[in-house]
């Protein structure tokens, strides 16, 4: 789509000349130390590129005669091989994904004309400073698409609910940071109480909390299997942490569900639900029904082969 950073042109300069006693002059030896200098800069100049992961986003970006492409898939090998070529120059990359919608309403905002690969260079450069972006590690194109979607949901997610868990914070005239804070601090504590109640090896954590009409969903693994604290994606971390704020500070009806992963055991899966600021144990029979039972249409579904539903283990609120 487009991308900010170093640019891969520059002038040839003359190779110099030789003075009449046959030893290089001045011009042949500036002229090979610069190119030389200028490449060692170009590695210390980061780049990020905004990509069109959606095919429906790419054909919405068609509509400006100064973007050149007409076929996503083509769009997509270009694209891959623009960052193979940046990565193997020594370049740091991060990837982002391009939203024509929030293009548009930048532009509009910035008073420039969305039909330039200039102003798509500048939202790219202001999608790489509001971070959700994902660092090229030379990984296929089908699978950096969906990591990234990944990532640009999980930034909208906490964008929104840091939002909400704000306006917790407002009463009436008022403004009251402590309950926002008291929150995040008590969410804070309730992931670490799961993560430690739930022992050793691979946890996946859920937190639904319904807020506003719709339902905030963050998603977060654990690594617990070796010994000292377990290995958390910080972003990731701090999404779930904000989530589980939100329901803690508008006692909304959300809740936790833990799956872990023990080698050699059958997978466990635990639940909790949300109440009165703090993380009830389901009961087995609740953790089976949640699970076994189609959220759409309210009908029975088989159980996963090889999976144990138990009871969500109690938790110590803090004082």
């Amino acid at each position: 789509m487009a991308h900010t950073g170093h640019s891969d042109r520059h002038r040839n300069r003359p190779g110099g000349h030789r003075s009449k006693h046959g030893k290089a002059g001045t011009k042949r030896e500036s002229g090979t130390r610069r190119p030389t200098a200028r490449r060692a800069l170009r590695r210390e100049v980061p780049s990020t590129v905004a990509l069109l992961a959606d095919e429906r986003d790419f054909t919405a970006m068609r509509r400006y005669p100064s973007f050149a492409f007409d076929d996503h898939g083509a769009y997509l090998r270009q694209m891959e091989g623009l960052l193979k070529a940046l990565a193997a120059k020594g370049v740091h990359i991060t990837v982002a994904l391009f939203d024509p919608v929030a293009y548009e309403e930048f532009c509009a905002d910035t008073r420039l004309d969305p039909d330039t690969p200039a102003s798509r260079t500048r939202y790219t450069a202001e999608l790489a400073a509001a971070g959700g972006t994902v660092t090229y590690a030379g990984q296929p194109i089908d699978r950096l698409v969906p990591r990234l979607i990944g990532v640009a949901e999980e930034q909208a997610t906490w964008e929104y609910a840091s939002a909400l868990l704000s306006r917790t914070a407002h009463r009436g005239d008022c403004r009251d940071d402590d309950t926002a804070r008291a929150a995040f601090d008590r969410a804070g504590a309730a992931l670490r109480a799961v993560v430690e109640a739930a022992g050793p090896g691979v946890h996946h954590l859920v937190c639904s909390v319904p807020a506003d009409g719709t339902s905030l969903v963050a998603v977060l693994h654990a690594d617990a299997r070796e010994a000292g604290p377990p290995k958390l994606a910080e972003s990731s971390a701090l999404v779930f942490r904000t989530v589980l704020a939100c329901g803690f500070a508008l006692r909304s009806a959300g809740g936790l569900v833990l799956r872990t992963i023990v080698a050699d055991t059958p997978e466990a899966v635990r639940g909790w639900a949300l109440h009165d600021g703090w993380l009830r144990p389901l009961s087995e029979a609740e953790v089976f029904t949640a699970y076994c039972t189609d959220a759409e249409t309210g009908e029975p579904i088989p159980p996963e082969h090889g999976v144990e539903y138990r009871a969500g283990l109690p938790l110590s609120r803090p004082e």
